[in-house]
C-alpha cells in the first residue's frame, strides 16, 4: 500500500512541476519528509529523481537549439567539483547523524530562497530587461561553486534559483534558452550529487522507482493543463508552503 502512496506523490509533484515549472526538488524533498523518510534519504533519493526527470527535458531542449552549452559547461566547471568536494566533506562526518543539522539548515535556506524567486519572478524579469549587457564568463564557475554545494546539501536550487540567476546575468536570452541551459546544467549536477549520496548510503531505490513511475507521465499531463490552471493562482500558494517549510527546517 505504501508503494501506491509514493507513486501518487510522484504524480502530484510531476503534475505541479508541469503546470508551474517550479523545481521538483523544492517540492519532493519536503513531501518525502512528511512521509517520514529520514532527511538524508529524502535528499539523496530526490537528487537521482531530479537527474532522471530532467534528462528527457535536456535532450529535448538540446535538439531544439535551446541550450547554450558553453554557459552550461562553465556552470558545471564550478558545480561538479564543488558537489564532489561536498560529498567528501559529508563522508568525513561518518554518519547522517553527524551532518543532519547541516542538511536541515541548508535545505531550509534554499526553500526560502526558492519561495522568494517564485514570488518575485516578475520583478527579476524587470531587472533583467533593465540590464544592457551580459555578465563576464568567469562569474559562472563561481556561481556554479555555490550551486554545487547548495544542491548537494539540499537537493534544491538546480532549477528555479539557477534559472533566476541566468535571467539576471544574461538579459538578452529568450526565456526558453534560459530554461534549456538551466536543465542541461542541472542533469550532470544532480547526477553527480545523487551518486555521491548513493555512495554515502542515502538513496532508497525502491522509493525512487515508485516516484518515477508516478512523475514521468504526470509532468507531461500537467503541462497540458497549464493554461487551465494559471501560474498566478498556484505559484503564490506554493511560495507560502515552501517559505513555511523552509523557516521550520532552518530554525528548528
Amino acid at each position: 500500500m505504501d508503494f501506491l502512496f509514493y507513486i501518487a506523490a510522484g504524480a502530484a509533484v510531476g503534475f505541479t512541476v508541469g503546470i508551474t515549472g517550479v523545481g521538483g526538488g523544492s517540492l519532493m524533498t519536503p513531501l518525502l519528509l512528511a512521509f517520514g523518510f529520514p532527511l538524508h534519504v529524502a535528499i539523496g533519493t530526490d537528487l537521482l529523481y531530479a537527474a532522471v526527470t530532467k534528462a528527457g527535458g535536456a535532450v529535448s531542449h538540446g535538439r531544439r537549439g535551446n541550450v547554450d552549452w558553453k554557459l552550461a559547461s562553465l556552470l558545471a566547471a564550478g558545480s561538479i567539483p564543488a558537489s564532489l568536494a561536498t560529498v567528501f566533506l559529508l563522508y568525513q562526518f561518518g554518519t547522517p547523524d553527524g551532518y543532519g543539522v547541516l542538511l536541515s539548515g541548508v535545505l531550509g535556506f534554499m526553500l526560502i530562497c526558492t519561495s522568494a524567486v517564485v514570488v518575485f519572478r516578475s520583478r527579476l524579469q524587470s531587472i533583467a530587461i533593465g540590464r544592457d549587457r551580459a555578465s563576464p564568463p568567469w562569474l559562472l564557475p563561481v556561481i556554479g561553486l555555490f550551486l554545487g554545494i547548495a544542491v548537494t546539501l539540499s537537493s534544491v536550487g538546480a532549477g528555479a534559483i539557477t534559472a533566476a540567476l541566468l535571467l539576471i546575468l544574461y538579459p538578452a536570452f529568450r526565456g526558453v534558452r534560459i530554461v534549456g541551459t538551466d536543465i542541461a546544467h542541472a542533469v550532470p549536477l544532480t547526477l553527480a550529487a545523487g551518486l555521491g549520496h548513493w555512495y554515502l548510503g542515502n538513496v532508497d531505490f525502491v522509493l525512487l522507482g515508485c516516484l518515477l513511475v508516478g512523475s514521468l507521465p504526470a509532468i507531461s499531463f500537467g503541462a497540458r493543463f497549464s493554461n487551465i490552471l494559471p501560474e498566478r493562482v498556484i505559484q503564490p500558494l506554493l511560495a507560502v508552503i515552501l517559505f513555511g517549510v523552509g523557516i521550520k527546517l532552518a530554525l528548528f
